[in-house]
């Protein structure tokens, strides 16, 4: 796949991950993908397989109580990597987030293999989900 249509399947992944459809985010991952969440909070590390993946993000969505979004400002594509700028935001716990946020995607055949997330505050990141 080029550029363009990897930048549009990313996009697609945005959308159903706002939307929380996991169904939709399931058929973009590959089985074995992996994803790595920087710091050194309850929800940094490796995800390993598409189901941990999907677990994460299904982490994000219940420890913000479902306010969790994450707002697109733009998708660069490349042959192999694409990179999804966006800004983190919720709140919960009479918390909130708004953090600036980078994910190197990993693409293959049409698919996620890996996502690599990049926070403008990752001290901030970690306080939010703690």
């Amino acid at each position: 796949m080029g550029a363009a249509e990897n930048a549009e399947l990313v996009r697609r992944g945005y959308e159903a991950f706002n939307a929380g459809d996991m169904a939709a985010l399931r058929e973009l991952f590959v089985e074995d993908a992996v994803w790595y969440v920087t710091g050194s909070g309850v929800l940094s590390g490796t995800k390993q397989g598409r189901e941990a993946v999907l677990a994460y993000f299904g982490e994000l969505g219940s420890r913000s109580q479902g306010t969790f979004q994450a707002a697109v400002q733009d998708i660069v594509g490349g042959e192999n990597h694409t990179v999804g700028l966006q800004q983190s935001r919720a709140e919960a716990n009479g918390k909130s987030l708004d953090v600036a946020t980078a994910i190197a995607f990993v693409l293959r055949d049409g698919k996620v293999t890996e996502g690599r997330e990049f926070f403008e505050d990752t001290a901030k990141w970690d306080e939010f989900w703690a």
